[in-house]
């Protein structure tokens, strides 16, 4: 699946995934059979730990690709969410060019970075360590998630860094950090938003976003995006529930 997502990642085709916060094979599972492209772990705000990722990974197999949001551009962050076997990474707040080289040579294995080897899952448990550094340093999807109004003035410097494959959006951190905390629909934060896609549009980079509903997302692939994350499973679970409840009760 990982050669597979990252083939598809670069056709810019509509990709269309989910966020997973909640540590259970199960959910990943259910979204996967659904008919999402790629799920989006979040290890940065959700509740997973290293175990729960790679179950996730195993439980998702072939159905679609699971790119895993790092707490931090930290290298052992990096390389415990890659060892999973996962397709790819987001790592968030990159606001830098430099952020941004850290992360690729952080991502990559010797010569072209410093991964270090491990015996993991991704390595075949240590019968395929040839193989895992060859294929990862290829197949590998990184990328950066720009969320903070220095990232969007720096944008041109940071899709130019050598080594990442997309850039995903983060509207709502970026609001925030323009004092405007959830206000996307301001025009000053929407024009920021359209910078990262302008760059990321003229280096030929992938671009994605956040779309909380169905509605959200449409319109962001009717504006270039080629991979969206809709809403999280606690939304939906808390979405439906609520519609349950009303349901029931009028």
């Amino acid at each position: 699946m990982k050669a597979n997502f990252n083939a598809r990642l670069g056709e810019k085709k509509p990709l269309i995934g989910t966020l997973i916060s909640w540590p259970f094979p199960e959910t990943a599972e259910i979204a996967a059979e659904a008919g999402f492209d790629w799920l989006f772990l979040d290890w940065e705000h959700g509740l997973h730990e290293v175990r729960s990722l790679q179950q996730i990974v195993q439980a998702v197999g072939e159905a679609c690709g699971c790119v895993v949001r790092v707490p931090d551009n930290g290298a052992v962050w990096i390389s415990k969410a890659l060892d999973t076997g996962a397709a790819g990474l987001i790592i968030p707040h990159i606001e830098s060019p430099d952020d941004a080289e850290r992360a690729v040579l952080s991502a990559k294995y010797p010569p072209q970075g410093t991964r270090s080897i491990g015996v993991a899952r991704a390595q075949g448990y240590g019968h395929e360590v040839r193989r895992s550094v060859e294929e990862d340093n290829r197949g590998t999807v990184l990328i950066a998630q720009v969320e903070h109004i220095k990232g969007v003035r720096d944008i041109e410097k940071i899709v130019a860094v050598p080594g990442l494959d997309a850039v995903f959006i983060g509207p709502f951190d970026l609001s925030a950090s323009m004092n405007k905390p959830g206000r996307i629909a301001d025009e000053d934060v929407r024009e920021a938003i359209g910078t990262v896609r302008k760059a990321c549009a003229r280096k030929g980079l992938p671009v994605g976003i956040f779309a909380p509903d169905a509605p959200a997302a449409k319109k962001a692939l009717s504006e270039g995006y080629t991979f969206v994350c809709v809403g999280t499973d606690a939304m939906v679970y808390a979405s439906v529930m609520n519609q349950v409840v009303k349901d029931v009760r009028t």
